[in-house]
């Protein structure tokens, strides 16, 4: 999914009736809008990736055989979206990124879930309220949370050693020491990058370092953006300089770009990297391609050593024109339901112990789930490494924010993340970059607000 959105493009494909969408459109081809146990039922972004998908979806049709499920798998494509709503052609369901909620609901292109929770008898407070609040503006709720991602700190112990320290001596609360520890990680010789020291994870993970510095980016009701507050020029300095000891950003990028995180020769098992902020999945990869890494997982901290997460991932929404929405609300209740998560987990289970590989955990955004998934199904691994950092994961899931829903969210993401790339790219130096955003992200926010 891309992470920009062109602002200009944005408002135009809503206003223009635009046609030509390419069965992107779905629905209940006879009108009417259609009931749960009836008629056809469209989705776009999501995909058949794995068990977890394919037992969630395999449950809601058996429990709707007559509705007809049409899944145009891939990633939610922006652009093509906005236009099957211009057209009056939309699909009935979409799964996308939380943090676009809001300036969806803004614009008219998605319909408040007021109605669905009420009929479906949607027990809200099962979400996570991190990922609860990123789907409702206003009060009003307008997506229903799946997943919910837990960023943590992985380090390569053995990379460690080899540098005469131990996992306890990487403490990112220490900003003032981190130069000197990831001089003492990274490997850089004539500018030429051979392993990575520290990655801050940039500009991906700057509101994780800002609110690490003691300041959101943007205000609690999402009106308000704090891009230039000096905290947050800080965390983002901060960040920069670790990137350009390491032979600066194009460098940096460059081998960064050749990683495989998903196969057995990860960073982690090919020694290219000693310690790097990133979400929970890694430790899922990890246990199925490298079981003898030498792996520590801790919890990223704020500056007094707290621990601290951001919380992300994707939700449903339903279309404004959806053609069956009644269908797409009891859709959105399985596949977030405690129990579908908890045969999707079951089916995990299965699948790893047939591949003699570990389980590690699913981790949703409904907590009663997770509950579930971890009292009745979880079973340590046996690798020390493994369950430490299950039990680390799980122990900061409570400790997450995220950005809130806002009526610009798109624009103000799209804001930071230029702001930090011109940065990167040695245009502008942190505070000039910022303030740039800062004047772009208000605006966009005084336009969605009016």
């Amino acid at each position: 999914m891309s992470r920009k959105l062109r602002a200009t493009a944005f408002a135009g494909v809503l206003t223009l009736a635009l046609t030509g969408c390419g069965g992107v459109g779905g629905g209940n081809d006879e009108g009417g809008g259609g009931t749960a146990t009836k008629g056809a039922l469209s989705t776009m972004g999501f995909g058949f990736s794995d068990e977890i998908a394919t037992t969630r979806v395999d449950a809601f049709k058996r429990d709707n055989p007559g509705v007809e499920l049409k899944v145009t798998e891939g990633a939610f494509d922006e652009q093509q979206f906005l236009s099957a709503v211009a057209s009056g052609n939309p699909p009935d369901l979409v799964y996308l990124d939380r943090k676009l909620i809001g300036t969806y609901a803004r614009r008219g292109a998605i319909q408040p879930l007021t109605q669905c929770v009420d009929k479906q008898d949607i027990d809200l407070a099962q979400y996570r309220p991190a990922a609860r609040e990123q789907v409702t503006l206003d009060g009003t709720v307008y997506g229903i949370p799946e997943f919910s991602t837990v960023r943590v700190v992985y380090l390569n112990e053995g990379l460690l050693k080899k540098a005469g320290l131990t996992a306890d001596q990487v403490n990112l609360a220490d900003w003032a020491a981190l130069p000197a520890l990831n001089a003492k990680l990274a490997s850089v010789s004539g500018g030429r990058l051979a392993r990575i020291g520290i990655d801050p994870k940039i500009p991906e993970f700057l509101p994780m370092w800002a609110k690490a510095n003691g300041v959101d980016m943007l205000s609690a009701d999402g009106r308000a953006a704090k891009l230039d507050d000096p905290k947050v020029i800080e965390a983002l300095t901060t960040g920069v300089n670790l990137i350009q000891q390491q032979g600066g950003w194009g460098a940096f990028k460059s081998f960064r770009d050749t990683f495989d995180f998903f196969g057995a020769q990860n960073p982690l098992s090919k020694n290219q990297i000693v310690a790097w902020p990133m979400e929970e999945w890694f430790l899922n990869q990890a246990a199925k391609n490298s079981p003898n890494a030498e792996l520590v997982v801790k919890p990223f901290v704020d500056r007094q050593g707290k621990p601290l997460t951001q919380s992300a991932g994707q939700a449903w929404v339903i279309t404004k024109g959806a053609k069956n929405p009644d269908a797409a609300c009891a859709f959105v209740k399985k596949m977030t339901a405690t129990d579908t998560w908890l045969a999707a987990a079951k089916a995990r289970v299965d699948a790893r112990k047939a591949a003699g590989q570990p389980f590690t955990g699913v981790y949703t955004a409904n907590a009663e789930a997770d509950k579930k998934i971890f009292d009745e199904l979880y079973q340590p691994t046996g690798n020390k490494r493994f369950d430490d950092a299950v039990a680390t994961i799980r122990s900061v899931q409570d400790a997450a924010f995220a950005l809130p829903a806002s009526p610009a969210g798109a624009e103000f993401d799209k804001a930071y993340y230029d702001a930090v790339n011109r940065v990167l790219a040695g245009q502008e130096q942190p505070a000039q970059a910022l303030q740039r955003a800062q004047r772009e992200a208000t605006a966009a926010l005084d336009k969605a607000t009016k």
